[in-house]
């Protein structure tokens, strides 16, 4: 009996401890709970804020950008420009907004600015393309080889749509959008079709030598003296360019306004070949004659 109540005994003693031990880890866990709930208040708030900040950023970016974008409208400044700065300015404020955000979390701006030198040092090595590419379009910008809205030939060719930080947009005659780098325009051969507000359709056609050449000039002088898009100041010139092997070749040349070059091109070509062959004249192409002989 007295075997059985000295267990009794060590067994509350032993839960008696227990309890100590959970009351004290209790009291642990709630210090511990005291002493981060600040930290995690804090911390929450300062990502509310931050999410407050970016929302409302981004919506002052946009802002700013169409002020500024008024503004040079305004201002009259060319389209290239505008598109330059448009981009330069929307760069350099995402910067600023994240130099913001990351500076309520306890990181110092000047540290902030320390990290972005260093870090810029060594992308610009790595990225020496992309700089050669700014730097060009700060070229163009200054040289003006081209506007937004003018032809180019750059090894693409293209309408002009919008010259950014590093590229230049083009869009080709059948709708596609072509990204050429601004370093490469800045360094490479352009040609500018539409630069000048007249341009001059050339035209080459041969004929027979059994054909009756003074006929054929006529024909070729009256149409393009004829165009109704011919800039009135400039004559109309026909000649013959060239003796061939096969064919006398007659060049012509007309005077239009840039935009009216391929209409006028495309409609001169099909008069030119409608008139002469009303008129009997031949325009040689490339045959074979294959003469079969038999065996006597």
């Amino acid at each position: 009996m007295v075997v059985m109540y000295a267990a009794q005994a060590d067994a509350i003693e032993s839960a008696a401890k227990e309890i100590e031990n959970v009351k004290e880890d209790a009291n642990v866990l709630m210090k511990y709970l005291q002493d981060s709930v600040p930290s995690l208040i804090s911390f929450g708030v300062n990502l509310l804020v931050s999410f407050l900040i970016i929302f409302a950023g981004l919506k002052l970016i946009k802002l700013v950008r169409r002020l500024i974008r008024h503004s040079l409208e305004r201002a009259e400044v060319e389209k290239g420009v505008q598109q330059f700065i448009d981009s330069l300015v929307k760069y350099m404020l995402y910067i600023f907004l994240i130099i913001i955000i990351v500076g309520r979390f306890g990181v110092q701006s000047s540290s902030i600015i320390a990290v972005v030198g260093s870090a810029g040092l060594a992308v610009g090595l790595a990225l020496q393309g992309s700089l050669a590419n700014l730097a060009g379009g700060v070229i163009i910008l200054l040289v003006k080889p081209f506007r937004v809205g003018d032809y180019i030939i750059a090894g693409e060719e293209g309408t002009v749509k919008e010259i950014e930080l590093f590229y230049t947009k083009l869009l080709t005659v059948d709708n596609k959008q072509i990204m050429i780098p601004n370093g490469t325009l800045a360094n490479g051969n352009i040609v500018n079709v539409t630069a000048q507000q007249k341009r001059r359709v050339d035209f080459s056609v041969g004929i027979g030598y059994t054909s009756d050449l003074r006929i054929a000039k006529e024909i070729m002088y009256e149409l393009l003296e004829n165009c109704s898009e011919r800039l009135p100041e400039e004559e109309a010139v026909v000649f013959v360019s060239e003796l061939a092997d096969s064919a006398v070749i007659i060049g012509g040349r007309v005077w239009v306004a840039a935009e009216d070059y391929w209409n006028v091109k495309w409609a001169l070509t099909e008069k030119i070949k409608l008139a002469f062959d009303e008129k009997g004249i031949e325009i040689p192409f490339q045959q074979v004659d294959v003469h079969i002989t038999s065996a006597s």
